[in-house]
């Protein structure tokens, strides 16, 4: 998986880097951090039964990194209704219970639509880095959707990657951000 120039890699304060990586590393602008917290920030988790699979794979590795995850559900492979599930990943975003959340259910839309209802929230849906890392640098997004049943493992780790370690950048991006603040204020009430 490569990662963007520019990039900053947290990882767990005993990941092994071998002189070559952290050669190869800075060669390409990119900064690996060892996190002595890296959990300090908890991700949200959640998927309806389109998504279960690819959530547990992914919620296995995101402890790896050593990253708290907080699983919403689905907890197995029967048919649940995914506005549910998304609903509760969102709204722990939108009280501020948790900083960014990952919904994951068959093409990823449903839910990206469910949890943009909820103030606060944005969500993006994201099918490749370029778009994990332009919802992330341009729009401040705090949920990443994921379609499970267009993306292999291999290619949802690598957004979900890019989508953890990167952040909103320019000034101009950071001003349109709080435009879409100012429209939910203006329009939007308050989670009960």
């Amino acid at each position: 998986m490569a990662l963007e120039p520019g990039t900053t890699l947290s990882v767990p304060p005993d990941a092994l880097i071998t002189p070559a990586a952290h050669d190869r590393a800075r060669e390409r602008g990119i900064e690996i951090r060892r996190s002595p917290h890296p959990s300090r920030e908890a991700i949200a988790l959640g998927a309806d039964h389109a998504g279960f699979a690819l959530k547990e794979r992914l919620k296995a590795w995101l402890i790896e990194l050593g990253y708290e995850v907080r699983d919403f559900g689905t907890f197995d492979e029967r048919p649940v209704d995914y506005p549910d599930i998304a609903y509760r990943v969102a709204r722990a975003v939108s009280r501020g219970e948790i900083a960014r959340g990952i919904l994951l259910d068959g093409a990823g839309i449903g839910s990206c639509i469910v949890a943009n209802k909820l103030p606060g929230v944005r969500a993006a849906l994201c099918y490749d880095r370029a778009t994990a890392r332009n919802s992330r640098e341009h729009n401040d997004a705090n949920v990443l959707t994921l379609g499970a049943r267009s993306l292999d493992e291999a290619t949802a780790r690598e957004i979900v990657l890019v989508w953890l370690t990167h952040h909103l950048t320019e000034e101009r991006h950071r001003r349109r951000v709080e435009k879409i603040r100012d429209i939910e204020r203006r329009h939007l009430k308050d989670v009960e």
